[in-house]
């Protein structure tokens, strides 16, 4: 069968928008006890002077994985992050105009490891309070609550949490951090108890400095020793 060059160019229009894929990265953190998400504002475009999460194209000989890393860094300086992939949004609507698939990362930093700097096509890059989010583009409201709802998932089942904190921190900062994830209210000496029957805090001889209310203990976490509980059957649940 002969294809005429109308079927040529639907063909290739359809291979063309087949192969439109972008890379969109959720990156919390966790500051003065509230979780935070960063967002990137755009400086070309049109979604110009818009905000929106970190990401962009891929290039054609390029990863996935190897796109998120690139794009993070170029538009906000983040680098040498651990990036997880979350899945692939795909709506035939979500952009404009084409169709475009995008392949979501979500990653949790210590907002203090890093310096953020706007680059590349980003006029601006801050950190937003997860509740005081603004309009984003396109689906990218979408992708952040699908993020959030994941992350809430997976604090339960690991002790991810503690990538947020600084080194050294207390209890009531720990309760603090899984009060805003899980979006709950604590009872703190439950909280207390429970997160120390685990066994999985070094408690430190040290204690809070520079603080107007009495100092508390500090505590670290130690992910050798969470490393040989899981060795020996032991199951994290929150």
């Amino acid at each position: 069968m002969v294809k005429n060059e109308d079927e040529d160019s639907l063909l290739k229009s359809e291979q063309t928008a087949m192969n439109a894929i972008t890379i969109d990265c959720v990156i919390f953190g966790f500051d003065k006890g509230s979780l935070e998400v960063l967002l990137v504002q755009h400086g070309e475009g049109i979604s110009k002077g818009k905000w929106g999460l970190p990401g962009g194209w891929i290039y054609k000989k390029e990863s996935t994985d190897s796109a998120a890393h690139r794009l993070l860094n170029e538009l906000t300086g983040l680098d040498n992050i651990y990036l997880e992939q979350l899945k692939a949004f795909g709506d035939p609507d979500r952009f404009p105009l084409r169709r475009v698939i995008t392949i979501g990362y979500y990653a949790l930093v210590k907002r203090e490891d890093y310096n953020i700097k706007a680059g590349f096509t980003a006029s601006d890059a801050k950190w937003y309070k997860i509740n005081s989010i603004p309009d984003l583009i396109y689906d990218h409201n979408e992708i952040l609550a699908y993020s959030l709802k994941h992350l809430r998932n997976r604090v339960r089942q690991a002790p991810l949490g503690f990538n947020l904190l600084p080194e050294k921190f207390t209890l009531l900062q720990l309760m603090h951090l899984y009060e805003e994830i899980l979006g709950v209210e604590m009872d703190k000496s439950n909280f207390r108890r429970k997160i120390l029957h685990m066994k999985l805090l070094v408690a430190l001889d040290e204690k809070q400095k520079d603080v107007s209310h009495r100092a508390a203990k500090l505590y670290k976490f130690d992910p050798d020793i969470y490393k040989k509980l899981t060795e020996k059957g032991f199951n994290f649940e929150f």
